[in-house]
């Protein structure tokens, strides 16, 4: 691996080389040429004209899967026929939205005995994801589910198992995986732009109520207007509680809080970058700080993460990190680290900083060391890392777009998606081992290749 790793790298060099002179030269690209900072503009083609129709259902009618739905009915092609959701006030929003023509209802199985629903988005709480996707693979649907793509670390093999009987199309919406950052920071991996992989970092910040999970709860959020019965039918049964059905990511029965929301972002990613399966050993510590509003869940959270040796990368580590206390605000970013360099990745932009040192040229200098039994005759200098910036197209549609066109893009070719049940599996097992770290204050152990929790 060595070996291909250094080729790599040269080629990586000479390319560097080479385009950087090309850009200097009269590309108008290049600025600020003092702090060797270049510029690449990465692009997305667009395809044609889907040949046929890709009638959608949306079952979970909240924020993401409004989102979700919206961004997918900017593929060319794809139209939403029918909505499901437990609140009836979700149902009465989607016929505004989107038509009063759209078949509404609180049992998805309704939604799946439908022939003119095609593919199934499912943007319910976690604790449904499961159940509905295995459900919606058999009833001949394609699946596009949110992240996390189960609730439960035993879950994970149902999914894989409907998809292969079924032969259905399944993909997990963590939305960056298919974007333009995430595929440059693959290619310059490969290509040996940083080195020797050896330590990756993730972060998301938020201060922000909403950006904490503190949704609003409608005014008239009831027992007669939300199917509370149906929600919890898998889960313990309780009372009527509107804070556990409008804002569930705070509570274990149905949410999976930070790292089933948000590392399993950062794991998608660094997953497809690196052509990894997953770590071996999972710690996490963090704790309840600010938010005490009766969420189960903290606000502060710290992962540790150990990825062994593989053909496809050297062994390395992972720390991830989430603060809803952050009163910066910061954005979320993935950092990899390499022996000659390292890159912050976004969905959109790609910052790739490398080391370099250069040899004193001054006579006097050299003659002094020499002078003093240094034994250096070439005293070499660090210099500030160069930088070169690779930013997407103007009117890129990002990465939750292309994300979702991957998606119906292997429907209508019967192909192969980003983010299929066995890869959105990896991405949610360590995250949903992060918490079973936390809660049980001890480190845990899996096995990536066979998707099994080793016992120590």
């Amino acid at each position: 691996m060595k070996d291909e790793q250094e080729s790599s790298r040269r080629s990586f060099i000479k390319k560097l080389t080479t385009a950087t002179a090309a850009v200097a030269a009269g590309s108008g690209l290049l600025t600020n040429q003092s702090q060797a900072k270049t510029f690449s503009i990465q692009k997305r083609l667009i395809g044609n004209s889907p040949n046929d129709q890709v009638n959608i259902a949306l079952i979970g009618a909240g924020g993401m899967g409004t989102q979700d739905t919206i961004t997918a009915l900017q593929v060319p092609g794809v139209k939403l026929v029918a909505v499901c959701d437990l609140y009836d006030g979700r149902l009465k929003d989607a016929k505004t939205r989107w038509g009063a023509d759209i078949f509404t209802t609180r049992v998805y199985k309704e939604i799946l005995n439908r022939k003119d629903v095609d593919a199934v988005i499912i943007a319910t709480p976690d604790h449904w994801h499961q159940q509905i996707s295995v459900d919606a693979m058999h009833a001949g649907k394609h699946v596009y589910c949110e992240k996390p793509m189960v609730h439960a670390i035993t879950e994970g093999p149902a999914v894989i198992k409907a998809q292969k009987e079924t032969g259905m199309i399944f993909q997990v919406g963590s939305q960056g995986v298919s974007s333009l950052g995430n595929e440059k920071a693959h290619e310059l991996l490969k290509s040996g732009a940083i080195g020797e992989l050896n330590y990756a970092e993730g972060f998301w910040a938020r201060r922000a109520p909403l950006e904490v999970w503190q949704y609003p709860i409608p005014e008239d959020a009831s027992p007669q207007t939300v199917d509370w019965e149906t929600y919890i039918s898998n889960t313990k049964k309780r009372p009527f509680d509107e804070k556990r059905f409008f804002r569930w990511r705070n509570y274990t029965d149905y949410g999976t809080g930070m790292a089933g929301d948000l590392f399993v972002h950062l794991f998608s990613s660094l997953h497809f970058i690196t052509d990894s399966v997953g770590p071996n050993k999972i710690y996490a510590s963090g704790g309840l700080r600010f938010w005490n509003d009766g969420r189960e869940v903290p606000d502060v959270l710290l992962g540790t993460f150990d990825y062994g040796k593989t053909q496809a990368h050297p062994a390395f580590n992972l720390s991830l990190r989430c603060n809803f206390v952050d009163g910066t605000s910061g954005t979320t970013y993935l950092k990899l680290v390499g022996s000659e360099g390292s890159m912050d990745i976004t969905w959109d932009k790609v910052t790739l900083k490398r080391n370099k040192v250069l040899a004193s040229d001054d006579p006097f200098y050299l003659d002094k060391l020499k002078k003093a039994g240094s034994g250096y005759a070439e005293r070499k200098k660090m210099l500030p890392p160069e930088e070169i910036v690779y930013d997407a197209e103007k009117g890129y549609l990002g990465g939750p777009y292309d994300h979702m066109n991957n998606f119906f893009t292997a429907i209508r070719s019967k192909g192969k998606v980003t983010e299929d049940a066995i890869f959105g599996y990896r991405a949610a097992a360590p995250a949903l081992l992060c918490n079973d770290s936390y809660y049980n204050n001890s480190p845990m152990f899996w096995d990536p290749e066979k998707m099994q929790l080793i016992k120590k």
